[in-house]
């Protein structure tokens, strides 16, 4: 959830897992994957480096409740050829 501002300066949270798209023309237009458009005084660069924030700390938390060490998690990288010799 982020926390955003209309033009009429009402705050409200939005459920980022919700956006479509993000678009800057020129004021701030947020499109819902059900098709709703709302209008934020944020750019767009606010708003993705807000739900960057908010995705790193669920991350964060999901780590820290799963009581595993942030450094320990792996990291695998999959690309279209490697997938293809495991396959052949």
């Amino acid at each position: 959830m982020i926390h955003l501002t209309r033009l009429n300066n009402s705050k409200f949270t939005i459920n980022s897992d919700l956006i479509k798209i993000v678009e800057q023309s020129p004021d701030t237009v947020i499109t819902l994957l059900s098709g709703e458009k709302i209008l934020v005084q944020e750019t767009v660069e606010e708003i993705v480096a807000r739900v960057v924030e908010f995705r790193r700390q669920l991350l964060s938390a999901i780590v820290n409740w799963s009581g595993v060490r942030t450094g320990a998690l792996p990291v695998i990288c999959v690309s279209p050829e490697s997938h293809k010799e495991s396959e052949g």
